[in-house]
């Protein structure tokens, strides 16, 4: 009877002491958000009154936000405080994964790396901060004006969330448009001269990706398409500085 070969035979040391610091990354990431996410759970009806508060601060009086399911109220803030949960968590989850992948870059990779990594991370709280803080505003209570009249708002909670959720990925996607920028300059994918004379077609490509992100009306769109060209010539400055510089060093 033929032995039976070795399992470290098959298993290279490297491969499985890689394998066991992904798995202990995965474990602290998975335990990091099951802690905040029990936390919150006590908090998810305040958590959902602060969504709400764009929204009901332009309602007229006596229209409120409604559940036409029976199982809406309990699965729509239990939805948002796993997302919110995600969104706190997600310094945490992309520390583990670039811990585990940095050993294996080079130092100015590494510090190429994170100096992108650090700055999408800012670029999307921000821009989901602004669209909270400055498009929620303003965007319901265009809807709420352009009501027609005896047509009571009085928007389903599922819905309002997924509005929501929709506009805020649409604006901290968008806002990692410096990123996007400085990388493709950095990996020699575009020419910094191609993107400066680029730029009437850049921003009617800002309005017509905006359409896409956005729900199907101008204010919405315009509201993103303006921004996102705004970040686009804030990307064009800090190639300027950083990828320029670091060239002639």
């Amino acid at each position: 009877m033929m032995n039976e070969v070795p399992r470290s035979r098959w298993l290279s040391p490297t491969l499985v002491e890689y394998l066991v610091e992904l798995r202990r990354r995965l474990l602290i990431s998975v335990g990091c958000c099951v802690v905040v996410f029990v936390a919150l759970i006590p908090w998810s009806d305040q958590i959902f009154r602060l969504l709400a508060r764009p929204l009901e601060s332009v309602m007229p009086p006596g229209d409120h936000l409604i559940a036409i399911h029976v199982s809406t109220p309990f699965v729509v803030p239990f939805q948002l405080t796993l997302l919110v949960t995600l969104l706190l968590c997600m310094p945490v989850i992309l520390y583990e994964l670039w811990a585990f992948v940095a050993p294996a870059l080079y130092r100015w990779e590494r510090h190429f790396a994170r100096t992108l990594l650090v700055s999408a991370v800012m670029l999307f709280y921000v821009g989901i901060a602004f669209a909270y803080f400055v498009i929620f505003p303003l965007a319901f209570h265009f809807f709420v004006s352009v009501a027609p009249t005896g047509v009571a708002v009085m928007t389903d909670i599922r819905n309002y969330l997924s509005f929501c959720l929709h506009l805020a990925l649409a604006f901290g996607i968008s806002f990692e448009m410096p990123v996007v920028i400085v990388l493709l300059v950095s990996l020699r994918l575009v020419k910094e001269e191609t993107l400066r004379h680029q730029r009437r077609y850049v921003f009617l490509i800002c309005f017509i990706i905006a359409a896409f992100l956005t729900p199907p009306d101008a204010l919405s769109m315009t509201l993103l398409g303006l921004p996102m060209y705004g970040l686009y010539e804030l990307g064009l400055i800090l190639v300027r500085y950083l990828v320029s510089e670091r060239s002639h060093a």
